[in-house]
């Protein structure tokens, strides 16, 4: 497995949409160019800059790149090709993911800032048990959050499934007959990052891209 991540800048931001906008096609450009801060369309062009970042340095077309199609709850595939990605950013950081093992899912989040207490019915008993009784709240917070998010998007389901169904313990849950794992992924420490997986074996490199 590899994950690659990257950060924003803004003063090469003008030279990263000129440089890569192009390899993408044209619904994914507008939605780039549709965003009002530049923030927010860098980080979500990154995401597929560093998927593309992948495709070069393993010798696969960049055509490929537009191959992406989704399933019915939304989730981003490559259609005729047998590797797995997923992509997530926060703050300043998009991360991607790509495994040729199984389907995964990463969640990044920063630390910031929030009211805990409203998302207390997205978090079984025992999880927010452990969330209030924790020396710091805020950051055992996201860290259930972010394992939760990456769950659900190696299950795929999207939505669909609601975050209070499921229990980690352990870095590890169950949805229906069918048991996830999980590993943090540290990048930064003002942020938090987890990758699940079906897998219980996580065998992962990782690699700063530096955009210019």
């Amino acid at each position: 497995m590899l994950i690659l991540y990257s950060k924003i800048s803004e003063h090469l931001h003008e030279n990263i949409i000129e440089q890569y906008l192009n390899y993408f096609d044209k619904d994914f450009q507008n939605k780039i160019l549709n965003y009002r801060r530049w923030q927010d369309a860098q980080l979500s062009l990154l995401g597929r800059v560093l998927l593309l970042k992948f495709f070069e340095e393993n010798g696969i077309s960049s055509k490929e790149i537009n191959n992406i199609h989704y399933n019915e709850f939304g989730k981003p595939f490559l259609k005729g090709n047998s590797s797995f990605f997923n992509i997530s950013h926060s703050g300043d950081i998009t991360v991607c993911a790509i495994s040729d093992k199984s389907e995964i899912g990463i969640d990044i989040e920063i630390i910031s800032n929030i009211e805990i207490d409203d998302f207390k019915p997205q978090f079984t008993e025992n999880e927010w048990n452990k969330i209030i009784s924790s020396n710091n709240k805020k950051e055992t917070f996201f860290e259930y959050w972010t394992q939760k998010e990456a769950v659900i998007k190696a299950h795929g389901d999207g939505l669909t499934l609601p975050l209070n169904t499921f229990d980690i313990l352990d870095n590890i849950t169950h949805i229906n007959d069918e048991k996830y794992y999980l590993k943090e992924i540290k990048i930064d420490k003002q942020y938090k990052c987890y990758i699940s997986q079906k897998m219980d074996v996580f065998e992962i490199s990782m690699k700063e891209i530096l955009i210019s």
